[in-house]
């Protein structure tokens, strides 16, 4: 995939550049300060915004080359920021993969077709890698987030089986949903 990708309703589905690490800060901190942040995200307002610019400007970067990460956003017309979504190549796993998180969308931008074309990017991403071969998509959703949860099915992931205690709250769950390669 180019560096860019026409999306509908006005938005350009795009990787970050290196240079826009401060607007990917703002994108991040803007999700984490979001009131669905709870169940949403592991990291949380307070740790990310104590972060040194430094970090950002690597994960910008890191986006920018796409070897084995990539943060997708959502520009709309305005120029405006709408949503992100990040995508890591992991290969220590049974198959090579990659793991979707820090899925949003800003509250202006839900309910329009942001989320599955941030989505659509991140497995198109995943699915064009040369090396390793993905064979699979996946994410974790927190049992309390059965909104998430529907917007991925709809998109064709299906529940693993597995679970893990979610970081924040070891009584709370999180599940696994993968979509498959073909």
């Amino acid at each position: 995939m180019g560096a860019e990708m026409l999306s509908g309703m006005g938005y350009v589905i795009r990787p970050v550049m290196a240079g826009e690490w401060e607007r990917l800060k703002e994108l991040r901190l803007a999700a984490l300060a979001d009131p669905v942040a709870r169940v949403a995200f592991n990291e949380t307002f307070e740790e990310a915004v104590g972060r040194p610019d430094a970090l950002w400007r690597q994960r910008a970067a890191r986006s920018a080359e796409g070897h084995s990460v990539v943060t997708f956003i959502g520009e709309a017309a305005d120029g405006g920021w709408g949503g992100m979504v990040v995508v890591l190549v992991e290969t220590d796993e049974e198959v090579p993969q990659t793991h979707v998180v820090g899925v949003y969308v800003r509250p202006e931008h839900r309910g329009t077709v942001l989320a599955g074309e941030l989505l659509r990017a991140a497995i198109a991403w995943s699915w064009s890698r040369a090396e390793p071969v993905v064979e699979r998509v996946r994410l974790w959703v927190h049992e309390e987030n059965a909104r998430a949860e529907a917007f991925y099915r709809r998109l064709g992931f299906l529940a693993t089986g597995r679970s893990t205690a979610d970081p924040k709250d070891s009584a709370a769950r999180e599940r696994e949903m993968a979509l498959r390669r073909g």
